[in-house]
């Protein structure tokens, strides 16, 4: 990507008007925050919590917002409030499970510009970025990508490319992500420390790119998410730890839980293969087919290896529907 402004020697700092090409103010003003409200029953409270906060971007004029599916999971309410002050009721209009990004839709006008989407792929280690949450300057700081690489989750994701920038933005969770044209380069996802050299760690985030957004937008808008079947989902978290693949824990009632998988079980193979790495053990599972295939699993437990076959599921039937307000 063509980068004309040098935002990386000023990281961490408020983006200036004279930095960039584009109306700040009026980019800025896009970039709203969200806040939902779960049930305390609902399947993903006890991880995520009954109140979430984050950011979202408004990408059309009809008042669709995108944000990070994780802060309207099971949502029975959400807010969004603008740079003024103003709070609009919206609801929840899909969730992508395997890009991670969610929609919801202002339930009256919300009065702010839409901002473009821009392109992604192009981004490359060393690019300036801004990302920014709602506030406009005040919430906004210039970032620069430290890499674009493989990103594996222990909650069953991966993404082939994902962006990572620095310095951390204080309120990462769905926040624009803007190149240097003013268009959005993706939304903001994770804190993450990062390897810096020599040993060293930056804090940082990761950030979901918006190419990935593109071909799935309409089935998220029409359908509330991708028509493609689903990906097989056991309900297992799983962590690299010294070069092993160790499940950290399983979802109550989950396809893992019921087949006997058991917290601190080692995952060595899947369907008499060996697997390293999480990437490779999700991309292996997801590759025997849709979501209700049958996962053999190999596991080193108690000093023997044990053999057990997980009957997988669609992670969507155990959460509560999107609620209508």
């Amino acid at each position: 990507m063509t980068d004309p402004h040098p935002w990386n020697l000023n990281l961490g700092r408020h983006p200036s008007p004279d930095e960039v090409t584009f109306d700040l103010e009026q980019t800025l003003s896009s970039v709203v925050a969200l806040q939902s409200r779960v049930a305390d029953n609902a399947f993903t409270a006890p991880i995520l919590g009954t109140e979430r906060e984050g950011q979202g971007v408004v990408i059309n004029e009809n008042g669709l917002v995108l944000t990070v599916g994780y802060l309207i999971t099971e949502a029975e309410d959400v807010w969004l409030i603008d740079n003024n002050g103003g709070a609009h009721p919206a609801h929840v209009v899909g969730h992508d499970q395997e890009t991670g990004f969610g929609l919801v839709q202002a339930l009256g006008p919300l009065d702010l510009p839409a901002m473009d989407l821009g392109q992604s792929d192009p981004v490359s280690a060393g690019d300036s970025l801004i990302v920014a949450g709602q506030g406009g300057r005040d919430s906004a700081i210039n970032a620069q990508v430290i890499s674009v690489r493989e990103f594996a989750g222990s909650w069953e994701y991966v993404l082939d490319r994902a962006i990572f920038t620095v310095p951390a933005h204080p309120r990462w969770s769905g926040a624009a992500v803007i190149d240097w044209s003013g268009r959005l380069a993706g939304i903001g996802s994770l804190y993450i420390q990062q390897a810096a050299g020599d040993d060293d760690e930056i804090d940082g985030n990761m950030i979901i790119p918006i190419d990935l957004l593109k071909p799935v937008l309409q089935d998220m808008v029409e359908h509330g998410g991708r028509r493609t079947p689903p990906r097989p989902w056991l309900g297992m978290t799983t962590a690299e730890a010294e070069n092993h693949l160790v499940v950290a824990g399983v979802a109550e009632g989950g396809p893992a839980m019921r087949a006997g998988v058991e917290p601190g079980d080692m995952v060595i193979g899947v369907n008499d293969e060996r697997v390293s790495g999480l990437a490779t053990l999700f991309q292996k599972i997801w590759s025997l087919g849709d979501a209700g295939v049958a996962v053999p699993l190999t596991l080193h437990r108690d000093n023997q290896a044990v053999s057990v076959t997980v009957e997988s599921a669609t992670r969507a039937e155990f959460l509560k529907k999107p609620q209508m307000n």
